[in-house]
This record gives structure tokens, sequence and C-alpha cells, in this order.
């Protein structure tokens, strides 16, 4: 994020470690509470999301996992604000969400530098710091130097960097990621699991990443929650204890992967059979 982020989140924390806790304190929380939603008119309506309850702390990174149709980016995107609850309250301290896709959605007609400007601009960044923080946010995602190149000049993991960077340029304590990597191959999703791993340490936003990939989720969520096969629902968490760095190969990943791996196939088992 930009250094005045850091620096807030630095602050903030040092505010709490001195034990006068505050506002600033639960930026970044997110609290959903008894939420539903169906689709389709009254009489004929039909529940993707059935009493979701959840709580995320300042600074934690969870996984929402779960079968394919279960409900994961709808509900990230009543986080975000891009649909409303049928019932139910969502909550998040520190603004609006940010909110990453599985596609890039960058602007072919702009630069990597300029897509970020847009985003520093919508913020009401004066014109003369777009720049400057544009780069440097390109810096942190290890983009140094590519602050003109066109979208088309760029392989698909620096789209998603260029697109994680300006995620990071909306200065919210909340990033919301939709299967951000499930179109990149292997190699590429493994270093992009590096990256955001350090750049969520580095600036100690709170992170929702929805993903179908078991181990995916082990490598980089502090918690795991798993959703039921539509309608979703939260049927069981994970806490994960395995110290970071993790590899997606280590033993510990493949070991908790299985045991997730089960509950999921359940899930889709007790669908297939409803």
């Amino acid at each position: 994020m930009s250094p005045a982020l850091t620096t807030e989140k630095d602050d903030r924390a040092g505010t709490a470690a001195a034990g006068s806790p505050g506002p600033a304190d639960t930026a970044g929380s997110v609290s959903i509470a008894h939420v539903h939603k169906s689709f389709g008119r009254p009489g004929a309506a039909q529940a993707v999301l059935e009493d979701i309850n959840l709580q995320v702390r300042p600074g934690e990174f969870v996984c929402i996992l779960g079968a394919s149709g279960c409900g994961k980016s709808t509900l990230l995107n009543l986080i975000a604000g891009l649909d409303k609850t049928s019932a139910g309250a969502i909550e998040v301290l520190g603004g609006r969400p940010a909110l990453m896709f599985q596609e890039h959605a960058l602007f072919p007609w702009l630069t990597a530098g300029k897509n970020i400007e847009l985003a520093l601009r919508l913020r009401g960044v004066p014109r003369a710091e777009r720049r400057p923080q544009a780069e440097r946010l390109l810096e942190l995602v290890r983009l140094g130097g590519a602050y003109g190149k066109r979208v088309h000049e760029l392989s698909g993991g620096m789209r998603q960097r260029v697109a994680l960077a300006r995620a990071l340029a909306q200065d919210s304590s909340v990033l919301l990621m939709d299967e951000p990597f499930a179109a990149l191959d292997a190699i590429t999703r493994d270093v992009l699991h590096e990256e955001l791993t350090r750049i969520w340490s580095e600036t100690g936003v709170s992170v929702l990443f929805v993903t179908h990939n078991v181990r995916e989720a082990v490598r980089l969520a502090e918690r795991v929650v798993l959703l039921s096969s539509r309608p979703g629902r939260v049927v069981r968490e994970w806490t994960v204890d395995i110290p970071q760095p993790r590899r997606i190969e280590d033993a510990s990943v493949a070991d908790l992967s299985v045991e997730i791996t089960e509950e999921l196939r359940g899930e889709i088992r007790r669908h297939g059979q409803s």
C-alpha cells in the first residue's frame, strides 16, 4: 500500500501495544451476522447463502473455500457493497473494501502506471502525487520500471500484479480477492503466492481470499473457512498454524489439505444426494 497507509498501520499497532484501544484498532475488521442471499422473484427465489456468520480480525488472512456455485463470489460481492443482502448484516470497518477479480480488468488503452493512477484519482489523490505513488506501488509488487508498459506487453502474472497494485491504491484496510490466480500456470501462481504473502505482511491489510483450490488456501491463510454447497453455509473452520513462509509442496501443507479436501468432498456428495 502507500507509505501513508503503512505508517498508519504501524501507528495503530503501536497504539494497541501501548494498551490504548481506539476506533482505529478495529480498522480492517469484517463482521458478517446471519446473512442470507436469494436470487429470483418472491415465491420462487433460490437461496444462495444461508445464515452466514463470520468475523475477520484486523490484519487477518482468511481463505473462503467451497465447491463451484456455493456462493463464495456472491459473499465477496456483498462484503464489497456491490449487492445487498436478503437478510442479515455486514459491517466493514476502515472504509470500503478493495476488490480484485479473477480477470485483471485493466484498461488496455492505459499503461500499467495509468491504470493505477486511475484508482488514485478516484480516491482524490492530487495529480502531482499520483505518478510517484503509482511507481511506489509498482515497486511493492516487484514491477519497478513497468509504469509505461501497455497491458498487451505484460504477461498474465504481470497483469495480475498490476491489478493488485491498483487494488492497493484504494488505500483500503480490507482486500477482497476472488480467485485472482486461477487462470495462471502453476509456476506463476506459485510466485504470486509468495508475493501476496510478502505484501500482506508488509501492509497489514486484512485479506479475504476466495478459492476452490485447497492447497492454495492452506498455503496462504491464517484461517480457512469451508462453505457448504448451495445454499452456502459455514460448515467448518481451520486455524492454520504452519509458519510462513510455506511451500505448496510442504508435508504439513499437504496433510492439512488432505483433511480439508475430505470435508469438501463430503459437502459435494451431500449436495449431489439432496
